[in-house]
C-alpha cells in the first residue's frame, strides 16, 4: 500500500525537535517560524509537557466517555479561568474541524434553523459543514455542496446586517483573524456591530479561535482585542501542542441534552494531560504575554526592513503576513532549502509566519536576517 498523495511535500524528514528548532534525518538544524501550522504553542519536545503526557500514558492512556474523568473537569475549570470564560461549557473532540461541525450543529439544534453567513476567504476545515463554510470550491465536494452558505466580505457590516434581517440565519462563523485567508484581521467596529445584529437576529456567534486563539494574538483569543463576546468559541491546534484534540466553548444559555454531542476520543485522559501541560506551561512562562511582545517586535523589525520586494505586513501577536511582489514559494523554498528556516504560506503571495509562543526576539532577529538574505 502507498500513501494517497494529496500532500505536496518539502524533500526535508524531520526527526526532532527543541523549543523553536527541529532537525531533519542529516542533522540539519532549521528555525521554525511555521509551528506545524499554528499547532506547537510551548515549543517542541518541552520538558514539562513530556513529562506529564509520560507519567499520564504509564498510568492510562484512554478510556470512554462513559465513566468520570477528573482530568476534563480540570481542563474545563483551569482553560476557563485563563481565558475568561469561567461561566462557559466545555465540549472535547480532536480537531478544528470537528469544533466547527458541533459548533454549528448545536446553534442549528438551538434556533431550528439552515443558513449561516461565512467569510470570503474563511477556511473552517474539511469535514461536511466545516468544508461548507470554507470559502473555497476546490475542496467542497457535490455531497457537501448543500446551499446551506452565504458568503460576505470581512468587515462590511451593512452586508452582514441586510443578511441577518432577513431572520432566516442559524449561525454567523468568523475568523477575527482570517489564517488560509491571508492574515486579513477583522475591525472592532465591524465585530461588535455584527455581535449586536447576531443578537438582534437571533443567530448564533460562533468565533473560530483555532489558528487565531489559544494565545497566539498576544491575547488568549483574537476576539478579545475586538471587544466581543461570542455565543460558542471553537479551539484546537495549539491546544495540546500536537496531540489531537479540539474544544467548543459554549455560552451558559445553551441546555445540554444527552446525546445530542458525542465522540469517541474527543477528551480522553491523554489529550487532557497534554492539555493541563499545555496551561502549566503558558502560566510558567508567560506565553500569552510573550506572544504579544515578541510579536510585536517581530512586526517593527520586518517593517524596518522597508524591502521593494514586500508590499504589505499584517497581524498581531505571532500570527503575522508577509505580502510579497512575487510568488510565495520564491522566497519561502530558498528559505527552507537555503536559509534552513520555516514558515508558512497563504494565497499566491503571503508569507505566514506562525511560530511556537515561546519564540524570543533573539530568534525572531535570526529569522530577519535569514529573510532579509532571500529578499
Amino acid at each position: 500500500m502507498k500513501l494517497f498523495d494529496v500532500y505536496p511535500l518539502f524533500d526535508v524528514n524531520i526527526v526532532k525537535g527543541k523549543g523553536c528548532k527541529v532537525w531533519d534525518d542529516k542533522g540539519q538544524e532549521y528555525l521554525d517560524l511555521y509551528g506545524g501550522h499554528a499547532v506547537i504553542s510551548i515549543g517542541h519536545s518541552h520538558p514539562h509537557y513530556i513529562e506529564k503526557v509520560t507519567e499520564q500514558l504509564q498510568q492510562l492512556g484512554f478510556y470512554s466517555n462513559s465513566v468520570v474523568n477528573k482530568l476534563q473537569v480540570e481542563l474545563a475549570e483551569r482553560l476557563g479561568k485563563i481565558s475568561g470564560y469561567d461561566d462557559y461549557q466545555l465540549f472535547l473532540i480532536n480537531s478544528g474541524a470537528e469544533a466547527n461541525e458541533n459548533a454549528l450543529k448545536l446553534a442549528s439544534f438551538t434556533n431550528g434553523r439552515t443558513r449561516v453567513l461565512s467569510c470570503e476567504k474563511a477556511f473552517h476545515g474539511r469535514t461536511s459543514l466545516a468544508v461548507e463554510v470554507t470559502n473555497n470550491p476546490k475542496i467542497i465536494a457535490p455531497v457537501n455542496d448543500n446551499g446551506h452558505v452565504t458568503y460576505l466580505p470581512l468587515n462590511d457590516l451593512p452586508a452582514w446586517e441586510a443578511e441577518l434581517q432577513k431572520g432566516d440565519v442559524c449561525a454567523v462563523i468568523l475568523e477575527c483573524i482570517q489564517g488560509v485567508g491571508g492574515i486579513k484581521l477583522a475591525t472592532a467596529e465591524f465585530a461588535q456591530g455584527l455581535a449586536a445584529a447576531c443578537k438582534k437576529y437571533g443567530a448564533i456567534l460562533i468565533c473560530d479561535e483555532i489558528q487565531c486563539g489559544y494565545g497566539r494574538s498576544g491575547k488568549f483569543f483574537a476576539h478579545q482585542w475586538l471587544g466581543i463576546r461570542p455565543d460558542i468559541i471553537t479551539v484546537a491546534k495549539g491546544i495540546a501542542n500536537g496531540f489531537p484534540m479540539g474544544g467548543v466553548l459554549i455560552a451558559p444559555e445553551f441546555k445540554p441534552v444527552y446525546g445530542q454531542l458525542g465522540t469517541t476520543f474527543g477528551g480522553n485522559h491523554l489529550a487532557c494531560a497534554a492539555a493541563l501541560a499545555v496551561l502549566d506551561v503558558f502560566e510558567q512562562e508567560h506565553l500569552v504575554e510573550n506572544a504579544h511582545e515578541v510579536g510585536e517586535y517581530l512586526i517593527q523589525q520586518l517593517k524596518a526592513l522597508n524591502s521593494p520586494r514586500i508590499k504589505d505586513i499584517r497581524g498581531r501577536g505571532l500570527m503575522i503576513g508577509i505580502d510579497l511582489d512575487c510568488p510565495h514559494a520564491e522566497v519561502r523554498k530558498p528559505l527552507i532549502y537555503e536559509q534552513h528556516c520555516f514558515t508558512g504560506c497563504a494565497g499566491t503571495n503571503i508569507l505566514r509566519l506562525l511560530p511556537p509562543l515561546c519564540l524570543t526576539k533573539q530568534e525572531a532577529d535570526d529569522f530577519i536576517e535569514r529573510l532579509k538574505k532571500v529578499l
